[in-house]
């Protein structure tokens, strides 16, 4: 008996459509971070990942579902950047800190920060926002506050809720990054003052 070969093309057809949805996200990605949510339209989107806008709505039920996708990815990139950097460091505190410092040099990139931090909460609402960074950038904070207490560097006290208050430190540091006229510049100062907060919330001196 000659085996079916539709399990093959289905597989085929699966692929296909993995492909076109990447292809898609990253072209949303580079626009959307060049040029903003607003004025980036799904028909350019199609355009630059060489598909048609037929097939984007096959993909996605509109832009906002596809800056959803892009904001996705934009958390899996920084969250899988903020653990190599981590592991670059000999132990858990200063891998926390390097995670943290990391997280703010990243502000610096004008599609994240157009993204991820200017657009995204008026596309997709804090709370959507928030559950996403939750499972990715607060997940990565979380587990280094968690390592660096295992090994003695974080003293006694509820450790989830300084997990989200640094977390919230963070995203608010962010923001003052993304809104300052030369980020670059703030970035130190900004930097200092995070890590003056992240020593205090882990009972600690301040190691500059």
């Amino acid at each position: 008996m000659i085996p079916s070969a539709r399990p093959t093309a289905r597989r085929t057809q699966a692929e296909r459509s993995d492909a076109t949805t990447a292809q898609l996200v990253a072209a949303a990605q580079r626009l959307f971070g060049r040029d903003g949510y607003a004025t980036t339209s799904i028909v350019a989107v199609a355009a630059d990942a060489g598909v048609t806008k037929g097939a984007a709505y096959h993909h996605f039920e509109g832009k906002a579902a596809l800056f959803h996708a892009v904001f996705v990815r934009e958390q899996e990139e920084i969250a899988a950047e903020l653990e190599r950097a981590a592991a670059e460091e000999p132990d858990a505190w200063s891998a926390l800190r390097r995670g943290c410092r990391r997280f703010l040099e990243h502000c610096l990139d004008p599609g994240f920060r157009r993204i991820v931090l200017l657009d995204a909460p008026a596309v997709l609402g804090w709370e959507t926002v928030r559950e996403i960074e939750y499972a990715h950038t607060l997940r990565v904070l979380t587990g280094g506050m968690r390592a660096a207490a295992a090994a003695g560097h974080i003293g006694d006290g509820d450790l989830d809720v300084r997990c989200q208050m640094m977390f919230g430190a963070l995203c608010e540091a962010g923001m003052l990054l993304a809104r300052s006229p030369d980020p670059a510049s703030a970035l130190t100062s900004v930097t200092a003052e995070a890590e003056r907060l992240l020593s205090a919330l882990a009972g600690r001196a301040s190691a500059l």
